[in-house]
């Protein structure tokens, strides 16, 4: 590296003691399950799912008993003191001589938030495909162009797109890279003396074994971890407010337990599924849309094991055993509704064996929506789903308010 590209990094970026040397405990390298599908770290519909990460520290990292920012106090939209520093579980604190400009994001969860944030959209993320920004759509106003977005993973991972990229700031769990890919320490090491550091948590599932050894966030609280990073603290704010009215709207949407009806989350294999990798509902950004919903979830109580636990799919015979009353298939979030339906549903509606299924019968065959939420896209699918599920018909959130925030007239 010549010495005009260490000094224009040392300006921007200098990660704390926390991250410099060493890797989180617990973490195990590369490896992981041995498992991967075309470079996403969620499950696919080809029979093999998702990767991950690990970052360099001395100890386990430490960070505020709140998990906040630590050194300097949170600055506002128009007024940033420099330096300043953000804490963040596994990375530790990070030091920022001056706000990160460019970035890339480990997945659609980040690149969302960073949407709220007013951002531009991230140099890379994880897998295009995956970042759906046709959710946008449902927000006039509200326009994300990802033509210039590089996709991160290709057969593998690439050091040199890193380098090619040149962002201020990596948002994205380094134990991802180390345990679900063939990295080793010393590469996320080289990236983030030579590059800029990694800053993120792996929230949008939880069931990484590697990740046990320290905390989850939830989707608002690695969205203020993000707005601390970009020094825009009021949009947060505005989208909290924001967030807390919808979660208001959304309360008596939802019926009572004992009337809302038994759903299967379920990824289908192909156009013409008939095989599923069924998921039990948990938690992480994944699942918040249906977690807020209060889900009945089909499977939990079954002998199906969930994918994560099995890596394993099903077939139309298992799933008949189990007869949900609605099926929400992940994977079709690329399809539009009337796509879906005239692909994946009319499929299986003159299948012999899944048009006897109820849901198939009776309609009930939906998309599942993304595994990658942020603060605007899961308000759109929650909503989406809230129709499906439970027939509502109205506007949950206020759709101009969003524009406003984003553009930041708070």
């Amino acid at each position: 590296m010549d010495d005009e590209r260490q000094r224009t990094r040392r300006r921007f970026l200098v990660t704390g003691a926390t991250v410099a040397g060493g890797l989180v405990a617990g973490c195990t390298g590369s490896g992981g399950d041995g498992t991967t599908d075309d470079g996403g770290d969620d499950t696919t519909p080809t029979a093999t799912p998702e990767p991950t990460v690990t970052p360099e520290q001395t100890s386990t990292p430490t960070e505020t008993a709140d998990g906040t920012a630590t050194a300097t106090p949170v600055g506002t939209d128009s007024a940033v003191e420099t330096p300043y520093s953000v804490s963040m579980v596994p990375i530790g604190e990070v030091t920022f001589e001056e706000v990160p400009e460019t970035w890339v994001a480990n997945n659609g969860s980040w690149a969302d938030m960073g949407v709220a944030l007013g951002l531009e959209p991230p140099e890379g993320v994880w897998l295009k495909n995956r970042y759906h920004t046709q959710y946008y759509d449902a927000i006039p106003g509200l326009e994300v162009d990802k033509s210039e977005v590089s996709s991160l993973y290709s057969d593998g991972l690439d050091k040199e797109l890193f380098f090619e990229i040149d962002a201020d700031i990596h948002v994205m769990d380094p134990n991802f890279v180390t345990n679900r890919f063939s990295w080793e320490e010393s590469d996320v090491a080289e990236i983030e003396s030579e590059v800029a550091p990694m800053f993120g948590n792996c929230i949008y599932a939880q069931h990484y074994p590697w990740h046990d050894d320290y905390r989850y966030y939830t989707l608002m609280e690695g969205f203020e971890k993000l707005a601390q990073v970009f020094r825009r603290p009021d949009r947060y704010e505005a989208f909290v407010d924001l967030h807390d009215e919808f979660q208001a709207n959304l309360a008596p949407v939802v019926p009572s337990v004992s009337e809302r009806p038994e759903v299967a989350v379920l990824w289908g294999v192909g156009n013409e599924p008939e095989q599923f990798y069924p998921y039990v509902v948990g938690e992480g950004t994944g699942f918040k849309h249906l977690t807020d919903l209060g889900v009945h979830d089909a499977l939990v109580d079954s002998d199906i094991k969930d994918f994560h636990a099995s890596r394993a799919a099903i077939d139309i015979e298992t799933l008949l055993e189990i007869d949900p009353e609605v099926m929400m298939l992940r994977g079709y979030e690329a399809m539009s509704a009337d796509e879906f339906r005239g692909t994946v549903v009319s499929f299986l509606e003159g299948h012999p064996t899944a048009s006897a299924l109820s849901a198939v019968r009776n309609g009930e065959v939906y998309r599942a929506g993304g595994l990658y939420q942020g603060p605007i896209t899961n308000m759109v699918l929650t909503e989406r789903t809230a129709g499906q599920l439970y027939g509502a018909d109205e506007e949950l959130f206020d759709r101009e308010r969003v524009v406003e925030i984003v553009e930041g007239d708070i």
